[in-house]
């Protein structure tokens, strides 16, 4: 008797799939698939997210099948490029990857820049740095520029030009609906002002257009002193920033070096205090501001220079390499002796107590003040003072306990700070819970207006987590 061939029986669900990947020119990633585990992954390896599905985006098109086929399938998104910031990990959810939307246009002439959803700071750059011309790029040129930028975005530019967020002249976006929308001062101008500081949880941003300035050198780098000087550092560092021109950006950092290679033997172990910063003046005036430092008391290592600003990654030579971690961030009212002495205590290593990489106090204020509060979504511009601290977390556990640790050191300077959060510095159940914090209530109030009009079945939910039924703020 001939035996009969039975096809194996197809489910409904990877039809779907196969549907859609025929209508994208990006690959669809199913947790089948060899490619599952790395396109899920994000930078920060605490998080272990699992996506019911991926979509590696090619295109703006692409973004918007993607999207019609979330709301089609009743899915939440998560978007993801470089997967540095993490609020709400993709799990059972659609993960749309635009690492591969890399366009990046410079024009010389208007100063500008036109910049896909993919790109890092470091290719914007690049490109910019030809013409003479910088982005406003922060301490890492590894990170996303679309989501930096949402989220206010500060970096070593931020006192003289302000923040990324306030240089965006438009973005090209898709809404929850499916809908490519531009969003500018003149078109759709509610959500220009939601997307400038307001994360993404409005549209998927798949590029934008932002100015450009004109900065090629500058004097930065790092003043290291040894660790018993570091009250000493820091009432110092107080006082010079009170007097200091908007050309300098800067921050005063508690710094554990790990004992690895790849950290030189002087600093190999040890704890230290550290003065950076990046001066975008005349270099000779940048120079005269750090002499000051030099007559007082000769660091330990001293590597403030003149630079191209297309090394500026080297003031502070953040990691490259995906690594467990948790990152937090505070503003500060004040930077009083009794601050200081628990940013000590509780950040130095002692016999291996503090799990902390890193405490650094940033000097904000500037033209990052200078912008009408009620110009974007991004808050706290009165503040002068962020405190980010970071730590190694490589299993739950250490995450937890460096959980509670830095919860510790902001319930003890409790009386030193505003009340308010830096968002693109805090990174999941925190920045859930925190997201009001990081505005104004106005600003709040406005914000989930926009989300219930753009987005009211919060199908971006791993974005900042706007409330559309939650109470209005005071």
């Amino acid at each position: 008797m001939e035996a009969t061939f039975t096809a194996p029986a197809v489910s409904p669900i990877d039809t779907r799939w196969a549907q859609l990947q025929s209508r994208i020119q990006g690959r669809v990633i199913t947790p089948d698939d060899q490619e599952y585990n790395s396109a899920r992954r994000a930078w920060n390896l605490a998080f272990d997210q699992r996506p019911s599905l991926i979509v590696v985006v090619k295109s703006a098109t692409d973004v918007v099948t993607a999207m019609q086929y979330a709301r089609q399938e009743n899915l939440g998104v998560a978007v993801q490029s470089t997967g540095h910031g993490i609020v709400r990990p993709a799990d059972d959810s659609l993960l749309i990857v635009t690492s591969n939307m890399k366009d990046i246009r410079v024009d010389a002439l208007s100063q500008t820049a036109w910049v896909e959803a993919g790109a890092k700071w470091g290719e914007v750059l690049e490109k910019t740095q030809v013409v003479g011309l910088a982005p406003l790029l922060g301490s890492s040129p590894d990170v996303g520029v679309v989501g930096y930028t949402l989220g206010g975005g500060f970096g070593w530019l931020g006192r003289k030009y302000g923040l990324a967020a306030d240089s965006v002249r438009f973005f090209e976006l898709v809404t929850a609906g499916g809908q490519l929308l531009r969003a500018s001062d003149t078109e759709n101008s509610g959500l220009f002002w939601g997307l400038r500081g307001g994360g993404g949880s409005l549209g998927v941003v798949t590029g934008m257009e932002i100015r450009l300035y004109p900065v090629t050198t500058v004097y930065g780098g790092n003043l290291i002193y040894p660790i018993e000087s570091a009250k000493d550092v820091f009432a110092r560092y107080r006082d010079w920033i009170a007097s200091v021109p908007d050309e300098l950006t800067s921050s005063v950092v508690i710094m554990n070096f790990p004992p690895i290679p790849e950290v030189p033997e002087p600093l190999r172990g040890g704890s230290f205090v550290m003065v950076r910063g990046c001066y975008c003046g005349p270099v000779e005036q940048g120079e005269a501001l750090v002499r000051d430092w030099r007559a007082w008391r000769t660091p330990f290592i001293d590597d403030f220079k003149a630079m191209l600003f297309s090394q500026v990654a080297n003031i502070s030579n953040d990691p490259v390499d995906p690594m467990p971690g948790l990152s937090t961030g505070i503003w500060l009212r004040e930077l009083s002796d009794e601050a200081i002495d628990i940013l000590i205590q509780y950040g130095t290593t002692n016999n291996g107590v503090s799990p902390l990489v890193f405490a650094e106090v940033r000097h904000a204020g500037g033209m990052v003040a200078g912008v009408n509060p009620n110009a974007n979504a991004y808050g706290n511009r009165d503040a002068s003072l962020l405190l980010q601290m970071v730590g190694l977390a490589p299993t739950p556990q250490a995450y937890h306990e460096l959980k509670q640790y830095t919860d510790q050191i902001k319930a003890r300077l409790h009386p030193y700070l505003t009340g308010g959060v830096y968002m693109n510095f805090l990174e999941g159940e925190e920045s859930q819970q925190r997201v009001r914090d990081g505005y104004s209530p106005e600003a709040y109030r406005r914000l989930m207006a926009l989300k219930a009009k753009y987005d009211p079945d919060n199908r971006l939910r791993s974005g900042f987590n706007i409330d559309v039924l939650g109470p209005l703020p005071d």
